[in-house]
């Protein structure tokens, strides 16, 4: 089977617990939409889990992408020893004032080998995946698509066309089905619309973790 879920932000009680209700197997396929870390205490514990499972595979996040991005200066200050510029400064008190204080405090405690496996790990992570499941095709990205053009080919957009939230009634594919997160659902539970598939059921906010197989239309939560 094929599962989506997105925004886990660090909680990794309720991720454990989503792999418990959908059995994932070995077999079977999990898809990640981003937002794994930030906010929750146990975003790199969660990062571990996914690194060892061949079989879930993860698009980026807008925290996700910031993670790396201040995580990988703050590695290479460990290295070298060296201080942080100031407008570095500010944008890391800006990150560690918007969930990300928790992930840097995670990222610390690991020895430098888990460092350096945790920034690979995150360096790996999809723009967008175009999965096939029952004879229906999908593109899952983190929250949208800026500027939809359905004569341009994915790999011409900008990386931050893909952070750009889809608003409601927005229309993109005819012959595909977009699935994003990043923007908590209203109702708390998988949304669909005609063509869109939303999936961030609110973690950030003490919500569920929302997750569809593909091939049933089946709602998980945890």
């Amino acid at each position: 089977m094929t599962y989506v879920t997105a925004g886990i932000y660090g909680n990794w009680e309720k991720y454990s617990r989503l792999l418990q209700r959908i059995d994932l197997k070995e077999t079977d396929i999990l898809y990640v939409i981003g937002d794994v870390v930030d906010y929750g205490e146990q975003g790199m514990e969660v990062l571990t889990d996914m690194s060892m499972r061949a079989n879930v595979y993860p698009v980026a996040g807008a925290h996700d992408l910031r993670a790396l991005r201040m995580l990988t200066g703050f590695d290479k200050m460990l290295k070298e020893g060296s201080s942080p510029t100031p407008e570095f400064a500010a944008e890391m008190m800006a990150w560690a004032n918007d969930g990300g204080k928790v992930t840097l405090d995670g990222f610390r405690a690991l020895d430098a080998d888990m460092r350096e496996g945790v920034l690979d790990y995150l360096s790996e992570f999809a723009l967008f995946e175009e999965v096939e499941a029952k004879g229906r095709d999908y593109v899952l990205v983190h929250a949208g698509i800026a500027d939809f053009d359905p004569d341009m080919a994915l790999d011409d957009y900008e990386p931050e066309d893909f952070f750009t939230p889809a608003p409601y009634g927005a229309v993109f594919f005819d012959d595909r089905t977009l699935i994003v997160g990043h923007t908590p659902t209203e109702s708390g539970k998988i949304e669909r619309e005609d063509g869109i598939i939303r999936l961030d059921c609110g973690v950030r906010e003490g919500g569920s973790l929302g997750c569809l197989c593909l091939e049933t239309g089946e709602e998980f939560y945890a």
